[in-house]
């Protein structure tokens, strides 16, 4: 049987990993609004471009442009949040273990 004591330890972790994860939920999803908005701004700005373009050739480069510029910041957001995710995780655990990350 658990002691008194151990019983509130084990519950007060408890109580401070939902917390935590409740924090790393809201930031997770801001990160995922603001990569949401970056995205929207940048589309619209070759919307613009595009719709500026002197000519076919022109239009071709500004839509080859953006959809180079976009691939390569989907990559960056995917890796931003995998990196988020991943600090969460081993954040989790050292809380469950007591072992601090590093």
């Amino acid at each position: 049987m658990l002691e008194p004591d151990k019983l509130k330890a084990a519950g007060d972790a408890m109580k401070e990993g939902a917390t935590k994860a409740a924090e790393n939920s809201s930031a997770l999803s801001m990160k995922v609004i603001d990569h949401a908005e970056e995205n929207t701004r940048q589309a619209f700005a070759a919307l613009r471009a595009a719709a500026k373009a002197g000519g076919v050739s022109e239009l071709m480069k500004v839509q080859a442009d953006y959809v180079r510029d976009q691939g390569t910041r989907s990559m960056a957001q995917v890796k931003e949040i995998g990196d988020m995710i991943a600090s969460f995780g081993r954040e989790a655990m050292s809380g469950l273990t007591g072992k601090k990350d590093g």
